[in-house]
Formats: C-alpha cells, structure tokens, sequence
C-alpha cells in the first residue's frame, strides 16, 4: 500500500476512506468513497477547496451537479434521481444557482421559500419537498468539506396541515370487489393485501408461499410477505403467470375504466392501499404488523392510517346513544 496522503483514513478493512479535517477547532470527517485512487484525488479537491483555491469560485449551481453525481446518485433510485434533478434544474438553479457557495446565508433560502411560495402555483406539499432536498445539498456541502456550516437554518420548513388518507368508503370497495373480470379480481387483489401498484403487476402466482405472497423488487428493497386468507387465497391459487395483466399500462388507464364501470368518479388506484390500511386498523388489526405489511421503514408513517373513518365514529355514536336510551 503506498503511502498515505495527510489526514486520509480508513476506519475498516474495505471500507470507505475519509479525510480528517479541523475547522474551527473541530473535527470532521469527509467521506471520500470506497476506491483508493478515486478517494486520493478527493482528498486533494477538498484540500484545495479547504485553502479557498477553489472554493471562493464555486457555485451553488455547480455544488447541485456534483450532489447530484456523488450523493443523489447513491443514495436515491432511479425515479428518484430524475426527480430531484428536475427539481434543481427548475427551481433552485434559477434562484440561487449563480450565487457563490460560501455566500449563501440562512436569509437566502429562507428568500428561496418565499419565491416557492408567491411566484409558483406549487402545493404546500411541493414546497416542502424541494426546501428539503435543498437542506440535503448543503448539508452535503458541509459534510464534504465545502462549506464550513450549512447555511440552511432552522424552523424555516413551512408546516403541512395533516390530511387524512385518501380512502375509499366500505360502500364504494364493495363496489370494485364486485366488478367484472378482470378488473374485479384486481381490485381484490390490491384492496386485500395494499400492494402499489408496480408490486401488484410484478406479483406472480408463483410467489404465494403457504398463506403469504412474497413481494420482490419493493420501494425499499426488502421481501415483505404478505398474509392472504379465505376466498382471495383460494382466487389466487386459481391463477397462472403474471397475477395482474397490466404490466404495459399505467395506473391512470387502469383508474379510468374503473371509474367507467363503476360510477366512482374521484377513484384512483393507490386509494385501494389507503382503504386496506385504514379497514386493517379499523377490525382491529395490529399497528405493528401493518408496518411490516405495507413496508414502512417508520411506524410513523403507518399511524396515520390509526385515525378513524367517519362511518366508524358515526357507527359508534349510535351504539352509544342506543345503550343509553336502552338503559
């Protein structure tokens, strides 16, 4: 091994090199890949950055680039990476873009909310996703060496009001179970295990193991497996190959025949997962076990299925008053 450049390191055996800097009289670590030669080149970039050789002259258009190739890249997936590329190209470039990296203060993106909020027709919720991937750069930024503090301050995320799953009522399911083939069987499909959409037309027949589907190439990259019972397990023991013959169509076709043939104009296709969660929670099934179900990393994410649909408030009210006019 040929000798190492100052202050770079290795802190196990093929693992990721880091380079140890000091700023401000504390220590950071700036992580430069698992390549050698890769990670010695980084190391003299960040060192130079470091000095101010480099660092005076570059822009937050260009940090965004580099983010883009070194962190989003290994760290998102593909849909992802597209996403977060047209949100720099469309919004933060035209903003700031131009702005010298170690310029840029807290008023700045706090001015870049603002901008998001007046001069562009996004929701609430568009805005918080690109403010949030614009504190991710420039925690990046921090993180290699580029700047010595993120300039993105704090309490500037604007607040979302909480929504309630977009569900389907009991009524409006019962519907789409009783639809003809093979839309019908589709629909019981997805409102009897909460798959999206891509795992439903990825599921094979072959993946039912026992009593459970094995769900392969997921949003996470895990195997979940999910519980079928009764009449679905019998349905889908019936079927060869592919379990959903919609491979080649997206969802927005398969939703508009649905809506056609069933009369539900607001229907969409995820609202089957909503309606399987929220009637999961609502029979009294285990929060727990619906995180490991529908794949959340977070158990957080699942809880906002544990809020009550009206119909079940009301149905509780009357039996309520009922015991009481009876006692």
């Amino acid at each position: 091994m040929p000798k190492l450049p100052r202050g770079m390191f290795r802190r196990k055996e093929g693992g990721s090199w880091y380079l140890r800097l000091y700023r401000g009289g504390c220590e950071r670590w700036v992580s430069l890949g698992a390549d050698f030669e890769t990670a010695k080149q980084r190391a003299e970039e960040v060192r130079s950055m470091k000095s101010g050789a480099f660092a005076g002259r570059m822009t937050v258009s260009q940090a965004g680039a580099r983010w883009l190739e070194l962190y989003v890249r290994t760290r998102r997936n593909e849909k992802g990476q597209q996403v977060t590329a047209g949100r720099v190209r469309q919004y933060l470039e035209p903003f700031m873009g131009h702005v010298l990296l170690d310029r840029v203060t807290g008023e700045d993106v706090r001015a870049y909310r603002l901008w998001l909020e007046r001069s562009t027709d996004l929701a609430p919720t568009s805005v918080w996703h690109l403010l949030s991937d614009c504190r991710c750069l420039f925690g990046w930024c921090e993180e290699a060496g580029l700047v010595s503090r993120s300039p993105f301050p704090r309490r500037v995320m604007p607040r979302l009001q909480e929504r309630p799953p977009d569900r389907l009522t009991d009524e409006e399911a019962e519907q789409l179970r009783c639809l003809s083939e093979p839309h019908g069987f589709v629909c019981r499909l997805a409102l009897g295990t909460g798959l999206r959409w891509g795992e439903l037309c990825r599921a094979q027949a072959s993946d039912v193991e026992r009593e459970f589907l094995l769900v392969h190439h997921t949003k996470s990259r895990k195997v979940r497996r999910v519980p079928l019972t009764g009449e679905l397990l019998a349905e889908v023991r019936r079927h060869v190959g592919k379990l959903v013959p919609y491979a080649q169509r997206s969802p927005g076709s398969f939703a508009n025949t649905v809506k056609r043939r069933s009369g539900i104009e607001r229907f969409h296709v995820h609202q089957m997962r909503h309606t399987f969660a929220c009637q999961w929670l609502e029979r009294g099934g285990n929060l727990a076990a619906l995180q490991q179900i529908l794949g959340h990393a977070s158990i957080e994410t699942t809880q906002r299925y544990a809020r009550l649909s009206d119909e079940v408030v009301m149905r509780e009210a009357k039996r309520l008053a009922t015991g009481e006019r009876s006692g």
